[in-house]
């Protein structure tokens, strides 16, 4: 490691900046470190760190010569560290190792606990120390988002495709600021090491990288501070902090650049001033059509990569997903194929009978009231930290206002396809403003007798209505239901009867919901839930999905019609409500696998 000046200012404040270059660019990165130095805070210490492989000892003393009262500069050589690695490094196009040497950072230098990465071709003219002050907590770094990948579908495509990241997540790693202290703590230069052994990114390299290992471990920063000067800026000219000149097109190669009047500004500051305009002078129209070339390439590489079948993405998911929840899938896709929608998908263990004389369902005494107060209160810290621990994924709620419309009590009809679904059916049932409401759930049986300890407080105390196999126990089921809906009150119905794991579609639906709805003169509230896969996953190897929670027009009975009638027009138009959803919200018609027609009408009730 070679070191000119280390410290020669003290730590006190001190905010390490590093850049990584070759020879030919060293004078691009000058540029860069002028606006810095012509914008910060003059408060503050700076240490500028250059990586390199091997730059000249007069090019470093041109460098060097800029430092001043808060700006200490020194040449790191990391040819050490790149040889016991570069033969496993793809290296394409206008990428060089240099590409790679942010990732040494935390490891060489151990007294740092956070450092600002900024690639050489940027103008910085914000003050950089508001940049290095982000609160990072314990996240890997603070970064913004990549707006070529944003702006590019065939690069927003192959990062969702192929590495499984969301393309508005997808980040650009020209401008990091890294925790090093969580860099070092969680080895992730040890796992970068590890997943070239895995796969070989060759579109975006070390930052696809980058995207995984930090994957929904970073801060996103405001874009200001990453403006890359391609399609639309991330934020109004004005309000830019840094300007990133990625990609082909630089200023010092084409006198039409955008924005390249930041960049000329302090180039004419640096010793190299003239050299970088004779650069621009002599680069040759075969250099600007190679540009061209590519930028195609990049394109080809990322849709070759896309339809690989053993890219990244499909390798992990093949790799990592659970057998019992494959089977599970294909015995989802035989049910439907054979028509078969109101069974169950997974089997359910052997439950006792609920009898009558075991269940009160709308209890009354304090202890009960305690019971429910507590077991509501455990309820809301399970959920809570299911969605901390991003198991639970609410992405929005829709049409609450159709609940509002019915603050008289209802029939709430929702799909059932997970068994946390209930949880965001009750997180969105708490958006409306309805005051002393209730929302109560009809169970499976099973579930209130056969479920021990905590999800068994839960099934048992928390404003549950289990079914029941015996005759008499389901007598006192209905006159609860009615009960509950006389007071104004929320039943939460599953018509499709079974759960099918991450089912999508709307199934043929059982009409006890809406015989409920339609012998109490109450309206039923379609509510469907919709799915996107989240970037997060789960033990078994799939995506969690991010629910977006869907409130439907409620349907009301027909006083004049009899009570039969209105179950089946209730329950038909409850299906097509879902169906709309469905198809608007997926862009496809629903169909099914099944060679009957669609069929909506079943005669087991319930």
């Amino acid at each position: 490691m070679e070191m000119k000046s280390l410290s020669q200012y003290g730590k006190k404040a001190e905010i390490p900046i590093f850049f990584a270059c070759d020879e030919g660019f060293v004078k691009y990165t000058m540029v860069s470190m002028k606006s810095i130095m012509e914008n910060a805070d003059r408060s503050r210490k700076y240490h500028i760190y250059i990586l390199h492989m091997g730059i000249t000892e007069a090019t470093q003393a041109k460098v060097l010569a800029m430092a001043d009262e808060e700006f200490a500069i020194d040449f790191v050589d990391v040819t050490d560290k790149m040889r016991s690695i570069a033969d496993k490094l793809p290296i394409r196009d206008y990428y060089s190792n240099t590409t790679y040497f942010r990732l040494f950072i935390p490891d060489m230098f151990p007294q740092y606990r956070k450092a600002l990465y900024i690639d050489s071709d940027t103008i910085v003219v914000g003050n950089v120390a508001e940049l290095y002050d982000h609160k990072l907590g314990k996240l890997y770094a603070g970064v913004c988002p990549d707006r070529v990948v944003a702006q590019t579908d065939i690069l927003g495509d192959y990062v969702e495709k192929v590495l499984g990241v969301k393309r508005a997540r997808y980040f650009n790693a020209g401008v990091m600021l890294m925790n090093c202290s969580q860099f070092r703590e969680n080895h992730l230069l040890d796992e970068f090491l590890e997943m070239l052994h895995i796969y070989l990114f060759v579109v975006a390299q070390d930052q696809d990288y980058l995207n995984l290992i930090c994957k929904n471990q970073v801060l996103y920063m405001e874009p200001k501070w990453n403006a890359q000067v391609f399609g639309e800026l991330a934020c109004p000219e004005e309000e830019v902090g840094l300007f990133h000149f990625n990609m082909a097109a630089k200023p010092w190669h084409y006198e039409d650049c955008r924005l390249a009047e930041y960049f000329w500004k302090y180039a004419k500051m640096t010793a190299d001033y003239d050299a970088i305009k004779e650069g621009l002078a002599n680069y040759t129209d075969e250099q600007r059509r190679n540009d061209s070339v590519s930028g195609e390439k990049l394109i080809q590489l990322a849709v070759s990569e896309i339809n690989r079948e053993d890219n990244y993405l499909r390798k992990m998911e093949k790799a990592g997903k659970s057998e019992s929840k494959l089977a599970l899938l294909a015995h989802i896709e035989e049910l439907e194929r054979e028509g078969r929608f109101s069974e169950d998908a997974e089997e359910n263990p052997p439950a006792p009978v609920l009898m009558p004389e075991d269940i009160n369902y709308l209890p009354r005494s304090l202890k009960s009231k305690t019971q429910t107060k507590y077991a509501f209160k455990v309820a809301r810290w399970f959920v809570n930290m299911l969605i901390k621990k991003k198991q639970l994924i609410i992405k929005e709620y829709k049409g609450i206002e159709n609940l509002e419309k019915v603050a008289d009590g209802a029939v709430i009809t929702c799909n059932h396809f997970n068994a946390f679904d209930s949880f965001a059916i009750q997180l969105a049932f708490e958006q409306g403003k309805l005051k002393k409401k209730k929302m109560y759930r009809v169970i499976r049986e099973g579930n209130y007798t056969g479920f021990p300890g905590f999800y068994g407080v839960l099934m048992r105390h928390c404003n549950t209505l289990p079914l029941s196999s015996n005759f008499k126990t389901m007598e006192k089921f209905i006159a609860a239901v009615d009960r509950v809906l006389e007071k104004n009150q929320f039943v939460l119905v599953y018509p499709e009867q079974g759960m099918w794991w991450n089912y999508r579609k709307p199934r043929p639906l059982q009409k006890g919901a809406f015989t409920f709805a339609a012998r109490n003169n109450k309206p039923v509230l379609p509510v469907f839930i919709t799915m996107e896969d989240s970037d997060v996953l789960d033990d078994d190897g799939f995506y969690v999905q991010e629910y977006t929670v869907h409130f439907c027009e409620p349907i009301y009975p027909d006083p004049n019609k009899k009570r039969a009638q209105n179950s089946c027009e209730m329950r038909d138009k409850n299906y097509e409500a879902w169906k709309a959803v469905y198809e608007q919200t997926y862009g496809e018609k629903l169909t099914y696998s099944c060679d009957e027609k669609q069929p909506i009408k079943e005669k087991k009730a319930l």
